[in-house]
């Protein structure tokens, strides 16, 4: 068990799965104080009963980040049970990955209501709380796509270079207050990321892709703990990993 770790309070959003479900597992084994987010609430709720019955603690509080009353009432719920927000990981998204020329408008909607607002509602949400404790870490998921776009990906890469700009946007502004920021762009993790391509013929290739490349996503929830297991002068501002074998 990692000393660092040890009675953080950290919020997870999207974790029901994926990026989410691995960094909740991951921190609770070391000692971390979780609550749990995502729509999915049977499954959050299921995570949280696992949890607990080990010997951890976990909160399942039903939320879309696309409401940002849902976001607020999630942080709030760690500060009503634990008494404190130290980490706040946003990480709830979605890829819906098409062309442009495929108009896929209510897609495009989804994705920014999501990947851009979901984020900044989290922000929203625990910033209040670190300012008044002058202490606290928020860290945002990015993407590859973040930093290099596709066809087919362009407005995903838009949202997720969106990320990368308020989480540095982020970073400047809440030193008054001795507060970290991290963006974590993750490469091909194995996550259900890629089933929320409704397009065939982009779905196929995306999921051949991940079959061949993609990593554990324990991987994600490896680069968390680094980073808040840092000593407090130390803010780790940006992490970029891949699988070995990805080329992109």
């Amino acid at each position: 068990m990692t000393q660092a770790l040890q009675h953080k309070v950290v919020v997870i959003t999207g974790a029901s799965s994926g990026l989410g479900e691995a960094a909740a597992r991951y921190l609770a084994a070391q000692g971390a104080s979780l609550v749990l987010g995502a729509r999915r609430a049977d499954r959050i709720e299921s995570l949280a009963d696992e949890l607990n019955r080990a010997g951890g603690k976990a909160l399942a509080v039903a939320t879309d980040v696309t409401d940002h009353t849902q976001v607020k009432a999630l942080v709030d719920a760690a500060v009503q049970t634990y008494g404190r927000i130290d980490v706040m990981i946003n990480n709830a998204g979605l890829m819906p990955h098409a062309p442009l020329e495929r108009l896929k408008i209510d897609e495009w909607d989804r994705m920014i209501d999501v990947n851009i607002k979901g984020v900044l509602y989290g922000i929203a949400a625990a910033l209040p709380y670190m300012k008044e404790q002058k202490s606290g870490h928020i860290i945002n998921v990015s993407s590859v796509a973040g930093h290099k776009v596709t066809p087919a990906g362009a407005v995903y890469s838009a949202t997720k270079h969106a990320v990368r700009a308020l989480s540095e946007g982020l970073r400047q502004e809440v030193k008054p207050y001795r507060l970290r920021t991290t963006v974590i762009s993750p490469g091909a993790v194995d996550t259900e990321l890629p089933n929320s391509i409704s397009e065939a013929d982009i779905s196929d290739n995306v999921h051949k892709f991940y079959q061949e490349h993609a990593i554990p996503a324990d991987s994600f929830a490896r680069m968390v703990a680094f980073a808040i297991s840092q000593p407090d002068e130390v803010d780790v501002n940006e992490i970029l990993y891949r699988p070995t074998s990805q080329t992109l």
